[in-house]
């Protein structure tokens, strides 16, 4: 398989995290209770203990603390935050904060991994970062800072978690490594929604249903696919393809719940998925490019001729 083949199949993996993540705002608003804090936990430690059944491993040596990093970064405080800023913010102000994932995830793994960032990455970013103001902010309204706060020290944790993920999966692998920061991260969660939201939640079967799909997609399956791509693609790439999180979003509000979208929405899509596709796409051309060079000064040598003897 070619390499051009390989990283297609490792960027289909990476829209699986997106695209999922996306699925969730509708999902909760249309069957879930009110309870974001327990609805993280809920999502995070049955996904971490679904994980942790499957690899059959705990935590060993450093791994106790790199795993409650992760899960504090990616998860426990991660969640803390949003809901903090869900409070505090309209939803396409918080949104378009945590957007600008795609840019700092690239930062991140330059200063941690030495992994320089792509001009061209950098530049679909800021690209698709435009989109997502366009086709999610409105009127102008009161912003507080303590929400802007939040979403930016969010956005700020994920990404270098993220990072730090890539840095140390390696050591133990994917699953081991998915498994323990879910469940340090959903445990850590528990104690602050009891004092925030009180008891449990008490849903139906439809939000059994609901809380089913997001423990098991939107968390376990997005989550090992999002730091399976982290290993085999560059850190930009995939930060970019994080872009699909609200581009999701706003498509199942059309296709599912009859949302119409205006002019301004649907330009700011399409400066999305131009940020996105266009940077891949040219970086794939140049790739091509450069191995066509390469093969027309170094040609590979002919085999040579055998002659027989009589």
């Amino acid at each position: 398989m070619s390499s051009m083949e390989t990283n297609r199949r490792w960027l289909a993996v990476a829209m699986i995290a997106p695209i999922a993540w996306g699925s969730t705002y509708f999902v909760t608003r249309e069957w879930l209770p009110d309870a974001p804090v327990w609805g993280a936990a809920i999502r995070a430690l049955p996904a971490g203990l679904v994980l942790l059944a499957l690899v059959r491993r705990l935590p060993r040596g450093s791994w106790w603390w790199k795993s409650a990093i992760l899960g504090t970064l990616n998860v426990g405080a991660f969640f803390v935050l949003v809901y903090a800023a869900a409070q505090l913010l309209p939803t396409s102000i918080a949104s378009t904060i945590m957007a600008t994932s795609s840019v700092a995830i690239a930062v991140a793994a330059w200063a941690i991994l030495r992994e320089r960032p792509g001009i061209l990455r950098m530049l679909g970013a800021f690209v698709g970062i435009g989109g997502v103001a366009l086709m999610l902010l409105g009127t102008a309204t009161a912003v507080d800072p303590r929400g802007v706060i939040a979403s930016i020290a969010a956005m700020a944790m994920s990404s270098v978690g993220f990072i730090l993920a890539k840095r140390w999966n390696g050591e133990v692998g994917i699953l081991p490594s998915t498994a323990w920061q879910l469940v340090f991260g959903g445990l850590a969660l528990i104690p602050f929604a009891i004092v925030v939201e009180g008891p449990p939640p008490v849903v139906d079967g439809a939000g059994l249903a609901a809380y089913g799909y997001l423990t098991l997609v939107a968390t376990a399956l997005a989550n090992v696919a999002w730091f399976a791509a982290l290993k085999h693609l560059p850190s930009g790439t995939v930060g970019l393809i994080g872009l699909l999180n609200p581009v999701t979003g706003v498509l199942l509000g059309v296709l599912v719940a009859g949302e119409i979208l205006e002019g301004r929405q649907l330009a700011g899509l399409a400066l999305v998925l131009l940020g996105i596709a266009a940077p891949l796409a040219l970086e794939g051309l140049l790739a091509r490019r450069r191995r066509a060079h390469a093969a027309a000064v170094n040609p590979a040598p002919e085999p040579a001729s055998v002659t027989g003897t009589t």
